[in-house]
């Protein structure tokens, strides 16, 4: 094992490289991880992810294809970044530039695309959010969540992507919206 010094400082430096947004998205592929961290940086991410649940963050690993029991070489492709351990508050979310019609119609998306399967027609989708929202708006929104990873487009169909799989914890959205319906 590597000496408590250089442990500790590789664990800094996966922090640094996890924390610090470097490109447009968050996250930073596991191939970097390794190139800055070593061979072994699974183990630094281990610890690191201990270290952060002291404050409430974890590191999540999103596999950019469905992977029941991952290799090294997947864990290389996957994103990693680090998120909230427990469901945010909506005021913390607010106050990151999220509006609150944007939150609605991103769950509104990601609940719509679950219970049909994991993949709907974008032309649905729209009709859905135009119910509530202005027909551009629906356009521009869902052209951002697009953009920023919460939804891909596979031919006409929106399927959810990578960064909803590390964001969005969907059974609880799924519960909160069975449950928030049973009461009204």
């Amino acid at each position: 094992m590597e000496g408590k010094a250089e442990l500790k400082s590789k664990i800094e430096r996966a922090a640094q490289l996890l924390l610090i947004q470097r490109h447009r998205r968050p996250g930073v592929k596991g191939w970097e991880l390794k190139r800055a961290l070593g061979r072994r940086y699974l183990e630094v991410i281990k610890l690191l992810d201990d270290e952060l649940s002291k404050f409430g963050l974890k590191v999540k690993v999103v596999f950019m294809e469905d992977v029941s029991e991952p290799k090294a070489e997947d864990y290389d492709k996957a994103i990693f970044m680090v998120t909230f351990r427990h469901p945010a508050k909506i005021t913390d979310v607010l106050t990151s530039g999220w509006s609150i019609d944007e939150l609605g119609a991103l769950a509104a998306c990601i609940a719509f695309i679950n219970s049909r399967g994991g993949s709907v027609r974008r032309k649905d989708v729209e009709e859905v959010l135009a119910e509530k929202l202005p027909r551009w708006r629906v356009e521009t929104i869902l052209d951002r969540f697009i953009r920023m990873g919460y939804l891909e487009v596979k031919d006409d169909y929106l399927a959810l992507g990578w960064r909803s799989k590390a964001e969005v914890d969907a059974d609880l959205l799924s519960l909160g919206l069975v449950s928030y319906g049973s009461t009204t």
